[in-house]
This record gives C-alpha cells, sequence and structure tokens, in this order.
C-alpha cells in the first residue's frame, strides 16, 4: 500500500479535499439509520417504564454495574497489554525527507520557544522540510515568526482567509505543500524528544506490511513551577489523565491491534496515506480523533512511539475548562460521524470507538451524579445513624471502576516519571466531576456553535527543563538553547540568516 518511507522521491505537492460530507462532521443532520435508533430506543424504554417500572429498575440496576465491572475488566486489558513494549530498533536504511508542521494562532509569545524546540530535532537538515503554519489575520504572531531565529528548513506559510477557521483547515492547507514522505504535527507549547523523528522513521522502515499510517508519541506533561497559570490541583491531576492515557491506554489498544483516538500533537504519518483519506476533517474540532479511525476505516492501522513530546497543562480552571469544552464537543462530532456506518469499522474497530469516545462521554456525563449520589447516601446514613440503602454489590463494583481508573493512574505515572501521592487519589473524583460540567457545555455549544474553536492560550513558561537520551546514551536537556556550537554549519548573523530567508519564505506565504 503505497510506497515505502524510505523512497528518496519526494512527494509531490497536491491539493486535498478533506473527507466527503459522508464521513465529515460538516453533516449536521442524523442518517436515518440514527434517528431510527435512538426513536425505537426511546419508544422500548418508556414503554417499559410504563407497564412495568419495576421491572425496568431491576434491568438497570443489573446494566450499571455490569457496564462499570465491563470498564474494569477494560482497564485491566490495557495495564497488561501496555507492559509489553519492546525497545525500538534504529534505521538501517537512508532516513525518508520529513515534513514537520505546527499550525499557530495567536501564539506570538510562544514562538521564539516552539521554533528553539524545533530547531534541537536531531534530523539531517538536508532531509528536513518544515511550516509554520499562521492565519492571514494574525499579524502579531507572523511578526514574531518572521523575527524568531528560524532554522533554514522552517518557513511561513500564511493560511488564506476562509472557513472554518480550525486547526485542521490548517493542516490541510499545508498538507498540500509537503515533499515529505513522513509529516508531522507539533502545537505551540511542544517539546518534543530531539530523537522522536528519528524512532517514527525507524518503525515506518520496518513495517513490511504498508498498512502502518500513523505512529502517536506520549504527551507528558511538564510541572509548571512559577507564574499565574500554575494550578497545582489541576496540573497535577491533567498530568495523571495523559499519563493514563499515553502511558497505558494507547499502547495497550496498540498491542491489541486495535485503533484509538490521537491526541491532537506529535502524531507522525504516511504523507500518501494521509491525502489519500482526505488529510484532516477541517470541521471537526477533535480532527485527531476523527482521522484515527477513520485510517482504520480505510483500511490502515496505527502505533505507538517511545520518545515522549512535553507539554505545559492549560493552568487555572478559566483555560482547562474550554479546552476540555471542545475536546467533548469534538468527541460527540466524531461518535455522530463514524456511528453514521458503525459496522464498516467492524468488530475491533466498533468495540475501540465504544470504549473510548462511548465510554469518554458516558462517564462524563455520570461523574458529579455518582459522586453526589455516593456521598448523599454516606452523608444521610452518617446523620441518620443507619446503614446506608446502596447495594452493597452495586457499590463494590462501582469503587471496583475507580480503583481501576486509579491503578491505571499509577501505573501511567510512574512510566511517565511523574509524581502521584495519596492526595491525588483522593482528589481524582473532584476531577473527574468537573468532567460532568465540561460535558453539559459542549452538549450546549454543539447545538448553538458546533465549529467555534475554543482556543488555547498558551504562555512561555520553561518549567522543569526534561532530560533526553542521545544517540551516544548520554542525556541532555530536552529544550537546551541552540547555540553556535549545535549550528556551526548556519551563518551566525540572526539577522543575515533573516534576510536570507526572506526570498524562500515569500513563495511558502503566499495565500493558495
Amino acid at each position: 500500500m503505497g510506497t515505502p518511507a524510505t523512497d528518496e522521491r519526494p512527494n509531490r505537492p497536491g491539493a486535498v479535499r478533506g473527507p466527503p460530507p459522508a464521513v465529515s462532521a460538516v453533516r449536521r443532520s442524523l442518517t436515518g439509520g440514527q434517528a431510527l435508533v435512538l426513536v425505537a430506543g426511546a419508544a422500548v424504554l418508556t414503554g417499559w417504564l410504563w407497564h412495568d417500572g419495576s421491572g425496568c429498575q431491576a434491568a438497570l440496576s443489573v446494566a450499571v454495574p455490569t457496564a462499570f465491572l465491563a470498564c474494569a475488566l477494560w482497564r485491566l486489558a490495557l495495564i497488561l497489554a501496555s507492559g509489553r513494549r519492546g525497545k525500538p530498533q534504529p534505521a538501517t536504511g537512508p532516513l525518508p525527507h520529513y515534513t514537520v508542521v505546527a499550525a499557530l494562532h495567536d501564539e506570538a509569545e510562544v514562538l521564539p520557544q516552539l521554533v528553539d524546540n524545533l530547531a534541537a530535532l536531531d534530523y539531517p537538515p538536508d532531509r528536513l522540510e518544515g511550516f509554520l503554519a499562521l492565519e492571514a489575520h494574525d499579524h502579531e504572531t507572523i511578526e514574531a515568526a518572521y523575527a524568531a531565529d528560524r532554522p533554514d528548513w522552517l518557513s511561513i506559510l500564511i493560511v488564506p482567509p476562509g472557513a472554518p477557521q480550525t486547526k485542521p483547515r490548517a493542516l490541510n492547507h499545508a498538507l498540500t505543500r509537503a515533499t515529505g514522505r513522513l509529516i508531522t504535527v507539533y502545537d505551540a507549547e511542544d517539546h518534543p524528544d530531539p530523537l522522536q523523528l528519528r524512532e517514527a522513521a525507524a518503525c515506518f522502515e520496518q513495517d513490511t506490511t504498508g498498512t502502518l499510517a500513523c505512529l502517536q508519541a506520549p504527551l507528558r506533561i511538564r510541572r509548571r513551577t512559577r507564574g499565574q497559570n500554575a494550578s497545582p490541583f489541576l496540573d497535577r491531576q491533567f498530568a495523571v489523565e495523559y499519563a493514563a492515557l499515553f502511558e497505558v491506554v494507547l499502547p495497550g489498544m496498540t498491542r491489541l491491534g486495535l485503533p484509538f483516538p490521537l491526541g491532537g500533537t506529535s502524531n507522525h504519518f504516511r504523507v500518501d496515506i494521509l491525502k489519500r483519506v482526505g488529510g484532516w476533517d477541517a470541521w471537526n474540532v477533535t480532527e485527531d480523533a476523527d482521522l484515527g479511525f477513520r485510517l482504520w476505516r480505510a483500511g490502515y492501522r496505527l502505533g505507538v512511539l517511545t520518545r515522549p513530546t512535553w507539554e505545559t497543562p492549560p493552568g487555572g480552571l478559566h483555560a482547562w475548562l474550554p479546552q476540555r469544552n471542545r475536546w467533548m464537543k469534538g468527541y460527540m462530532q466524531t461518535w455522530g460521524v463514524h456511528t453514521r456506518q458503525p459496522l464498516s469499522l467492524g468488530p475491533r474497530g466498533l468495540l475501540a470507538l465504544v470504549m473510548t469516545l462511548g465510554v469518554s462521554l458516558a462517564s462524563a456525563a455520570v461523574h458529579a451524579p455518582s459522586v453526589a449520589w455516593v456521598a448523599a447516601s454516606v452523608l444521610v446514613a452518617a446523620v441518620a445513624g443507619i446503614t446506608p440503602s446502596t447495594p452493597i454489590p452495586a457499590l463494590g463494583v462501582l469503587m471496583l471502576g475507580a480503583g481501576m481508573a486509579w491503578v491505571s493512574a499509577f501505573v501511567g505515572a510512574k512510566r511517565a516519571g511523574i509524581p502521584y501521592s495519596l492526595i491525588d487519589v483522593v482528589q481524582a473524583p473532584a476531577y473527574w466531576s468537573l468532567l460532568s460540567l465540561a460535558f453539559a457545555h459542549a452538549a450546549w455549544r454543539l447545538i448553538r456553535e458546533p465549529f467555534a474553536w475554543d482556543k488555547t492560550c498558551h504562555h512561555a513558561d520553561p518549567g522543569e527543563t526534561p532530560t533526553v537520551e542521545t544517540t551516544d546514551g548520554s542525556r541532555r536537556p530536552v529544550a537546551s538553547p541552540v547555540t553556535a556550537e549545535t549550528r556551526r554549519d548556519e551563518p551566525q548573523n540572526p539577522s543575515a540568516r533573516r534576510r536570507a530567508r526572506a526570498s524562500a519564505d515569500q513563495n511558502s506565504a503566499m495565500p493558495g
């Protein structure tokens, strides 16, 4: 399927039309099948409650604990499967041409930091091309990009005005210009491991089936050390949540041969396959989650890397909530798109869709009510001096589900090298309850503003400087400054370098 990743012939730039409306979030109406299922389900449940309310309640009292038990067993399976991970082997053939894209909007503050981090990537410069994809109206970020001391392979690409104004639309514009065999996407706050591109190239080279379409690098959250944006409670819970997802869930699903929703950054694609499936869905605000299942539907598979990308947490509730609203709204969009033809995903694809997006949405909806129910039951019983009336089996299954979530978080945190204490365990239910707030807000926004992109504000914050292993086995800071000593082959006058690149940027900066 397609040209091997080590083929030295570059891709030709070409138009990317995006997925057709039938498999895109641009279509908002339900299909006939979806409408039929909803109406039939509502009719059956209403009739059952009307004619046999006690029987319906009894059935629900069995179904709900069974669902919690299934989720607990699912987490246990992922924990066990994710532990068997082999060490990646280095590439033996010539390294393929690579395209690096960062789609930025209102990111003038962190752009210089991102440029330094991209410049630190350990990959032959003559096999790299990079684009800072910037919106035409975002003059402040454009000025910061031209003022930054960029490496010669990193150019500025102006995204022409148009709708919707979303990150996936900017990525599709960059994809039309990509000439690399492989392409990766980074966000403004990213600190990628310098050897991440080499590991991805080696994994694609070792794929003998031609079906490996994408590799997801683990995202790890750096602890903030100062600044008004720090929120100890949210930052720590956010970091643990990422650790459970990227160190346990995704590796486990990869080991089980299942598709999964991609992260919004640090995914590495084969360009020919990505163009074949239409690139990113510009109308989906979680284009990453959608693309993982769309690649699977097209007959391709996903994998994971071991070299991480470090990010800063969003900060306080004012920053965390809009970001989570967008994720929840995008999950709803993606669920709606891929349940139009659920059987075409196959049994494994459908299982993965239900256990990732479906469970995420359902659990977000019931977290706060469940915590409130348990707390109220215990409180009322304590005040009245009686034993709680909650059925012991139901409460046991509920605690089993929460327990497996804690175990998954503990395992992920240990693998990611981040702290996870008893205080974090006790605080977790409060964090989970906030997901219910995000769910309710996202459902409302899906109706009123389905394509609005809730922008996450990023701030320059060096925080803790993580270290990485280099090719000679030593360790150095991942965000170490790029000095003249590490760029001997480049002119030492930044102004001269910027002037020399200006003419080269003009072609890529022209709207097209």
